[in-house]
């Protein structure tokens, strides 16, 4: 119906005002135009939705003309190009493996600008027609609403899968956390929710089950997963996580973990086992190699000093001083047995930095991840930047193309491993919002393009966060209300196998 509408409402305003007309007498300008999002000189797949964007140049009127093999189309409504959805499917099927020169022209005052022309690279390769993603306040405090949603990448179609509303009150707050997926496929998936109606929400073939992951011989219940791409077994952190508040600082907040540990689930058992609790170590995020036979994961050295002091206390103080080291170890998926943990990227005592959110290329060549001076919260943190390791060289890289001077985080990466996926704070430094780019089969990524909305000036006023973008191949099957009674049940409790 979204669609539908937007359809109809761009072809009434053509049919009512025409087609906007270049202007002939305008004055030509050197530089590109100030358009936002900047989807100047990106590279697109060519199944995604159209490319709206404002023009801010203060202009009155504006007109944008795209130019693509075979044909031409212009736009503009006062300050916005908004594109007719069938005219774009058109233009990406003639542009395909090319390119579409788009002009911007801008009436300032009683004069046109004619803006010096950009080009948009249209991909022959497709990009996964959904993602997911937490919409939430970015204090990171104020909870009480918030949902996780997903959204067509083809259109402008969003979702909720899950919203904490739906069961919530101020006196039983609920947070909702860490969507997961295996294989990019729905009908194996996860989200924690806290607080009120704690639970992991699993659903297994198409069967949603909620399970308290919390047991004795373990430190908290599961918290950031990856699913395993062949079994039914889920790799968790278990985690005491604190927050703690700057006043000054820019980066106004800090999440600090005083214990961490690794733990795996079997699905099918609803069994948890240890995979990683040494003394010392804050273990953290773990993913799958995508053959299965290697578990990455983060890992810190940290002592605690001082006794008379929470362990909390003494994290707060020294906070600065927890750096994260990239770890691998094999697995054999048959007996579930770990072995030959070793370090493949140290960060902390060669460059002095941390690493954090290690994600793995569906081919097995790559691997990304951000760093940044420390600690593992670094959506905060303005020096946070995505490198890429050559897991066949052992190189590692600064992914410049895609960095920003502000926080990038959670990268990710499609099904094809064509695209990459990351949070950034580079429009406002406040909210994280996705951002995509293409990476080629040379190993270089192109400039990122912000996730495209009907309405180009939707994220100036959406006062949210988008924290945790995933892929997806599929929408998830299970509604909202499914999950919403299912929450207020009781969840079942995993029992503990030792290795």
């Amino acid at each position: 119906m979204k669609k539908f509408l937007y359809i109809a409402a761009v072809a009434a305003m053509m049919v009512a005002c025409g087609r906007p007309t270049v202007p002939t007498n305008a004055q030509k300008e050197s530089r590109l135009p100030n358009i936002y999002p900047d989807y100047t000189d990106v590279t697109i797949p060519f199944n995604i939705c159209p490319l709206n964007f404002a023009v801010r140049e203060g202009a009155s009127e504006v007109v944008a003309r795209f130019t693509y093999p075979g044909g031409e189309h212009t736009y503009g409504e006062n300050q916005k190009v908004l594109i007719d959805m069938e005219e774009w499917k058109d233009m990406m099927k003639a542009a395909k493996g090319e390119s579409i020169e788009v002009e911007v022209f801008a009436k300032v005052g009683n004069e046109w600008k004619a803006f010096k022309p950009f080009k948009i690279d249209v991909a022959e390769d497709s990009i996964d027609p959904y993602i997911s993603y937490r919409v939430i306040q970015p204090s990171y405090v104020a909870y009480e609403k918030l949902s996780i949603n997903q959204r067509d990448l083809t259109t402008f179609d969003e979702l909720e899968i899950y919203n904490n509303m739906s069961v919530s009150t101020e006196a039983k707050g609920q947070c909702i956390n860490c969507h997961s997926y295996q294989n990019f496929k729905t009908d194996n998936m996860l989200f924690h929710m806290r607080q009120g109606y704690g639970g992991t929400m699993i659903v297994t073939n198409g069967e949603l089950r909620k399970i308290d992951l919390k047991t004795e011989e373990t430190i908290s219940a599961g918290v950031y997963p990856a699913w395993h791409p062949t079994k039914n077994l889920i790799a968790f952190s278990t985690n005491k996580t604190g927050q703690s508040f700057h006043t000054k600082d820019l980066a106004k907040i800090e999440v600090q973990d005083t214990e961490s540990d690794l733990i795996l689930y079997d699905v099918d058992k609803n069994e948890v086992s240890i995979i990683s609790e040494l003394d010392d170590e804050l273990e953290v995020f773990p993913t799958w190699s995508p053959d299965g036979k290697k578990l990455y994961f983060c890992s810190a050295h940290f002592e605690y000093q001082n006794d008379s002091i929470a362990k909390e206390t003494e994290m707060i103080q020294r906070y600065k001083e927890v750096k994260y080291d990239l770890y691998c170890a094999d697995f054999d998926p048959d007996t579930k047995q770990f072995s030959n943990m070793e370090k493949v990227y140290d960060a902390a005592d060669s460059l002095g930095q941390s690493v954090t959110l290690p994600r793995i290329s569906p081919d097995g060549r790559y691997l990304l991840f951000a760093q940044a001076e420390f600690g593992c919260f670094h959506v905060w943190h303005n020096d946070a930047e995505i490198y890429l390791m050559d897991l066949k060289t052992k190189e590692v890289r600064n992914l410049t193309e895609v960095n920003s001077k502000r926080s990038e985080s959670y990268p990710t990466w499609s099904s094809n491993g064509r695209w990459i996926m990351v949070d950034s704070r580079r429009d406002d430094g406040n909210y994280t919002r996705p951002f995509i780019a293409y990476f080629d089969r040379q190993g270089k990524a192109h400039k990122p393009f912000e996730v495209p909305q009907q309405d180009p000036n939707f994220y100036t006023f959406f006062l949210r966060s988008f924290n945790r973008p995933e892929f997806m191949i599929e929408p998830v099957k299970v509604t909202p209300q499914e999950f919403a009674r299912k929450a207020k049940e009781d969840a079942v409790k995993a029992k503990f196998a030792k290795n």
